[in-house]
């Protein structure tokens, strides 16, 4: 039996599938940094650009202090960075150079491993950006194998990506990314063996959702197969659309025989401090999930599938959601499979919903779709069928489209703004409306303390004095009274 490392999954991948990436503050990560730290956790995904971006836009907070923050604290777990490596915060491509700098910056202020999920999977794109990070000086490169079902996505795809990422030097290890839930033991006992067998010496990871309840035996069946490290999260950030929690799996692991060098304690108080966040801020929390063969069907993450529902909800045609599930399947096929990841899945379920309810199919084609189709994320896995083509080429929006230059290069960028700003500043203000990181320039420094017990109490004081009917609050306890004026 093998020795199976744990990469934490809370602040980044957690937050997102459960509490839309809005839930973590840098005070609730700094917070619960030095137990994380303890942990003895191979790594911690902990952000993205898209993170950042929140951060700025919706809590007023300097990403690039919480960043360094937590790189003050974690000197020995490495802090995960995940990229497509084309864009950055904006959706706009960004040049090479802009990208370079960038994961330049980020390995300045702290972050050593850098996790690329190409969403074409294609694997020389990745070998590409793995060398442009190590350039950067970025520690560690983890090359995305993302899983996908469709007639294109078999073991053979699989093995010759990682063939082609295995031999770079710039690339670490491997990790299998599992964004729907979707790998049943059945599949793994095919597909790692497969890449396993084209990897070498490098280590491989897995990485899966509980959506539909299948990731933490399969999780098992990895381990018992050759996969070295399993990503979970904990506590209330874990389960449901999140992924299996650290606590059950490294139970699991041990149960058949695997060894998972962690601390135990250390474990148990991330756990706890997790629940606790979630409860203290209302949060939604993650739950064994049942199965749903229909994921099958679709492929959606399963935050996706809400926000479907949520959308045909707010059409008044809730009982359109077998017809647009059957047309996303249509669409897929005539884009040639794209896998179901942001950004395709937003694309995909735009797509099939304004065909199910236009009065015909590709009435109207949302501008991605056609960004899509000129190749501006990357090279398809396969042609696009020819009739949706030549509707889209005869789209009027398609000649702008064609026309767009995407983000200007970095030299030009630099001319754009105040030539003293420091490098986190320009970035931030190079991919944001000016006025959200005004604010939160003068917002200042963010608060770096938290405590779950408290904060409902604080919540409460806060809402009670937003009403115009009150002046005064008064909390009282045995040997304790707080009075507030508004």
């Amino acid at each position: 039996m093998a020795d199976i490392s744990i990469v934490e999954t809370s602040l980044r991948d957690g937050n997102q599938c459960l509490w839309g990436a809005t839930g973590v503050t840098t005070a609730n990560t700094l917070t619960i940094a030095p137990m994380m730290e303890r942990c003895g956790f191979k790594a911690i995904d902990f952000t993205t650009s898209t993170h950042m971006g929140v951060a700025v836009r919706y809590k007023q907070e300097d990403p690039w202090e919480r960043i360094r923050g937590m790189a003050e604290i974690c000197k020995d777990t490495p802090l995960q960075f995940l990229s497509t490596g084309f864009r950055f915060i904006a959706w706009e491509t960004a040049t090479p150079e802009f990208m370079e700098f960038a994961f330049r910056t980020l390995a300045t202020n702290g972050i050593r491993r850098f996790a690329l999920a190409d969403p074409m999977n294609d694997a020389q794109s990745n070998v590409d950006v793995a060398r442009m990070v190590k350039r950067a000086g970025g520690d560690q490169v983890v090359g995305a194998l993302v899983y996908s079902i469709s007639p294109i996505h078999d073991d053979a795809h699989y093995a010759e990506a990682a063939r082609i990422m295995a031999a770079s030097p710039d690339i670490d290890c491997l990790y299998i990314k599992d964004p729907g839930g979707l790998l049943t033991s059945k599949r793994a006992r095919t597909l790692i063996p497969a890449i396993l067998s084209e990897i070498g010496d490098k280590e491989l990871e897995v990485h899966s959702h509980s959506t539909i309840g299948l990731a933490e035996q399969m999780y098992l069946e990895a381990a018992d197969l050759g996969a070295s490290c399993m990503q979970c999260a904990s506590g209330g950030a874990s389960d449901g659309t999140s992924h299996p929690p650290v606590l059950r799996t490294v139970r699991n692991l041990r149960e058949m025989g695997h060894t998972v060098d962690v601390d135990d304690e250390a474990v148990a108080a991330v756990d706890r401090y997790f629940t606790e966040l979630a409860e203290a801020e209302g949060f939604p929390t993650g739950h064994p999930m049942p199965f749903d063969a229909a994921y099958f069907h679709h492929n959606l993450p399963g935050g996706m599938v809400g926000t479907m529902r949520r959308h045909l909800a707010d059409h008044g045609v809730p009982e359109l959601e077998g017809k647009v599930i059957e047309e996303m399947g249509r669409v897929r096929r005539e884009l040639g499979w794209p896998i179901v990841m942001t950004p395709f899945a937003q694309m995909l379920q735009t797509q099939a919903m304004l065909n199910v309810t236009g009065k015909e199919r590709y009435a109207i084609i949302p501008d991605e779709i056609i960004r899509f189709a000129l190749g501006k994320f990357g090279r398809p896995n396969m042609p696009i069928d020819p009739a949706v083509m030549d509707r889209i080429m005869a789209n009027p929006r398609t000649k702008e489209l064609e026309a767009e230059r995407g983000m200007l290069d970095l030299k030009d960028l630099r001319k754009k703004f105040d030539a003293h700003l420091s490098d986190e500043e320009f970035l931030l203000r190079a991919t944001m409306p000016q006025n959200l990181v005004d604010a939160m320039v003068a917002a200042g420094p963010a608060r770096r303390d938290y405590d779950p017990e408290v904060q409902p109490v604080m919540n409460l004081i806060r809402d009670i004095l937003a009403r115009s009917d009150v002046d005064q609050v008064e909390v009282e306890k045995p040997g304790f009274k707080l009075e507030v004026e508004a």
